[in-house]
């Protein structure tokens, strides 16, 4: 069966960095988008970034670009997912996700569709 297992994330202080993983195993599609979104208590899923593994091409939320970075370790099949200058405002949940969407892939669609694919347990990232 698949599994999505993240580590990684925890306590930072504000301008500091964090690093996650997500490692897929079960998976048969060879092309599909995975990457991360985010959920703070009482606020609705928000899309974070994205890589779309059939060329390798990353999106990212505005709020996020120049700051973070996904990336792919197709020999591990792991994804990664390097987060610097965090802020308060990004504490939240963090789950990495894998959907199957026909070629499309954006963080806005790993935060709709997630609950169509497969999602990692979660990680707990608190800025202060």
């Amino acid at each position: 069966h698949v599994q999505l297992v993240e580590s990684g994330g925890g306590s930072v202080q504000a301008g500091g960095s964090l690093t996650f993983s997500c490692s897929v195993s079960g998976y048969e599609a060879t092309t599909v988008c995975m990457g991360w979104f985010r959920q703070a208590p009482g606020k609705e899923r928000e899309g974070v970034a994205a890589i779309y593994t059939g060329g390798g091409s990353t999106y990212y939320a505005d709020s996020v670009k120049g700051r973070f970075t996904i990336s792919q370790d197709n020999g591990k099949n792991t994804l990664y997912l390097q987060m610097n200058s965090l802020k308060p405002e990004e504490t939240a949940m963090y789950y990495c996700v894998v959907i199957s969407m026909g070629g499309s892939c954006s963080p806005d669609l790993l935060a709709y569709e997630a609950d169509f694919g497969y999602l990692g347990q979660g990680t707990q990232v608190t800025v202060s």
